[in-house]
């Protein structure tokens, strides 16, 4: 190599790494506002018992069923996870599909008022691996619904998954554990697994969060080394509940997040 290119390759590096500094940089101030924000697990309980849960989608989720083909692709039985499940309705429909869904909730209320909506019997029993922990499974459906601390739950209790439907799970954890949470989902992904992920966007000087605001560069910085991340829909979802928080425009964006091929 001539000592022109070499020099050339050695000032192209320079710049790259400046700009992955920057941008690095921007980011972080970006996630400022919220980056000391924590709720610990009892606030989440504590919602649940006084009904603060407005972040419930009495409905499955639009942007779920918009996508729902990208996240199947063609596949039966597929075995769902849904982390920080709550109560939420899409879990039915897809095990109506024939699918196999496992949750994971820290509210037995949340667990309980999912089953006694949708008029599903159930049995309780504990998890030897998961200390305090307790699963609670359908009679008539292929659902079993986890209580515990999220970051207790891993591959060794129900397997990997083929499709993972993070409806409101990163937004809602403390920001300082998103790269813990990261790492936890990509353990559960299979490798035809298709990670489906919502996040929004806002200016969180205005609201603390959560839900939490989470960038498209961060997405990339928590699952682009190992992962294939594709921006699936982008939606203005603004409503009256966002401006008593504040704020004057809120955004949802959706990602398809699947396993680089080695």
């Amino acid at each position: 190599m001539r000592h022109s290119d070499v020099l050339l390759k050695a000032l192209w590096l320079v710049v790259w790494q400046a700009a992955v500094g920057r941008g690095q940089a921007n980011m972080s101030t970006t996630l400022a506002p919220q980056a000391d924000r924590v709720m610990a697990l009892g606030e989440w309980e504590d919602r649940w018992q006084e009904d603060r849960i407005g972040f419930h989608q009495p409905q499955v989720h639009k942007m779920l069923e918009a996508n729902i083909d990208k996240v199947v692709s063609g596949r039966t039985g597929v075995h769902f996870f849904f982390p920080l499940c709550g109560k939420a309705v899409d879990m039915k429909w897809l095990a109506d599909m024939g699918h196999s869904v496992v949750g994971v909730e820290i509210s037995e209320k949340g667990i309980k008022k999912f089953f006694e909506e949708n008029n599903l019997t159930y049995s309780e029993e504990p998890v030897p691996a998961i200390p305090g922990a307790k699963v609670y499974k359908s009679s008539e459906k292929n659902i079993s619904l986890y209580q515990c601390d999220l970051f207790n739950f891993t591959s060794s209790t129900e397997g990997q998954f083929g499709a993972i439907w993070d409806r409101g799970s990163l937004v809602a954890i403390n920001p300082e554990d998103r790269e813990k949470y990261a790492a936890l989902i990509v353990s559960l992904m299979a490798k035809d697994c298709k990670y489906l992920l919502d996040t929004f966007l806002y200016n969180p000087e205005l609201h603390e969060g959560p839900p939490f605001f989470v960038p498209a560069e961060q997405v990339h910085s928590l699952f682009g080394n190992s992962c294939d991340i594709e921006l699936l829909q982008s939606a203005d979802v603004l409503t009256d509940r966002q401006r008593d928080w504040g704020l004057d425009y809120f955004t949802e964006n959706v990602h398809l997040i699947t396993l680089k091929s080695s």
